[in-house]
């Protein structure tokens, strides 16, 4: 008989269980208290118990572990200076979705060289997890493939559904069963109801097919997620973080009888893909905090050590460190003179808030 499947397959490879990733690279208590109250301040400022606001900051993507932990280590220090006013969480992205083809992140090719080492990516991403985390700092991640939350999720305190996937039920099945607050970014062409269709299908109960802790087949059955919100992020080159989108939104989500919980990403189309911008997108949503629009709960911003972004390498060792091989990112030095000037321009708008 002639061969019906695997035809246009070259190689399979069998993964370790995420169970034992788990018992070689183990949660500590002091991890599991980061990860638990990262959670937890989310899901009040989601709720309204904490009027502070989110900051989803770091690099595009992750592609060097020990630029990554440099950025923590000042992101900690950071958070603990302005944790009055801000609720910074790290961005920590470890797989990226493309339009057509590219590097899809460190997980699926940790090397850069298209060896495409996926056990090695997953066990470093979680290596590095574990280490923000122990540094009392929560980490944020998009989750892309449906098998990577059952190996890295329990160090996760806040994730993302990207634009390309918000439509995917698939994605919105997956977010069902996440233990973390989930944003729904909207769509590239910037449709905001993708956002808040996939905010409504996350929300309810769902059975699908997915991997156990010990790797095998199985069928996933969630609860819901209760604790999912809308990401603006722009599209078709179009900002829509003003006053009248804002707003849009907020009418869009009262309609759909959702809480007016709303993220603005200060990058992609919203700067207009220019990292330069994302300045001025920051200095607009804090202005607009600032002036009572409470439905503004929190923003995304892309940064790294150094500013800009470079080329995708022919060869990795001739990379610039801290420099971003995906989006372009703002340097550390503006990160910190735009949180610390924004936390000044919320903290008597946050105390009056506290004492009404």
């Amino acid at each position: 008989m002639q061969q019906l499947q695997d035809l246009r397959v070259s190689n399979i490879t069998r993964l370790t269980a995420p169970q034992t990733f788990k018992q070689r690279l183990p949660v500590t208590e002091e991890i599991a208290r980061t990860v638990l109250d990262g959670r937890e301040e989310v899901e009040n400022i989601l709720s309204g118990k904490d009027s502070r606001m989110l900051v989803i900051v770091g690099p595009c993507s992750i592609h060097d572990i020990k630029a990554a932990m440099e950025y923590a280590v000042r992101l900690k220090a950071l958070r603990d200076e302005l944790k009055d006013d801000l609720c910074i969480v790290m961005r920590v992205y470890f797989e990226k979705p493309r339009t057509t083809i590219g590097w899809k992140g460190f997980i699926n090719d940790p090397h850069l060289d298209g060896s495409f080492d996926i056990e090695h990516g997953l066990h470093y991403a979680r290596k590095l997890l574990l280490d923000i985390n122990a540094l009392g700092l929560p980490t944020a991640t998009e989750f892309l493939d449906p098998f990577t939350p059952q190996y890295v999720s329990d160090l996760v305190s806040w994730a993302a559904i990207g634009a390309r996937t918000i439509e995917s039920q698939t994605h919105r099945q997956m977010a069902s069963g996440l233990s973390m607050p989930v944003g729904f970014k909207n769509s590239t062409d910037g449709r905001i109801q993708a956002a808040i269709d996939a905010l409504r299908s996350a929300m309810h109960a769902h059975s699908f097919l997915g991997i156990d802790q010990e790797g095998h087949s199985s069928v996933i059955t969630t609860t819901g997620n209760p604790f999912g919100h809308i990401v603006l992020r722009g599209g078709s080159q179009k900002p829509n973080y003003d006053p009248d989108n804002i707003a849009d939104a907020e009418r869009r989500l009262q309609a759909a009888h959702l809480p007016s919980a709303i993220m603005v990403d200060c990058s992609h189309a919203n700067s207009g893909k220019k990292h330069e911008q994302q300045a001025n997108v920051w200095d607009n949503i804090v202005e607009q905090r600032v002036n009572g629009t409470t439905s503004i709960i929190g923003v995304m911003i892309e940064s790294n050590l150094f500013c800009g972004n470079q080329p995708f390498p022919d060869d990795p060792s001739s990379l610039q460190y801290g420099v971003s091989i995906t989006d372009a990112c703002i340097a550390w030095n503006e990160t910190e003179t735009l949180l610390r000037k924004g936390a000044v321009r919320l903290h008597e708008v946050l105390r009056k808030s506290e004492l009404s």
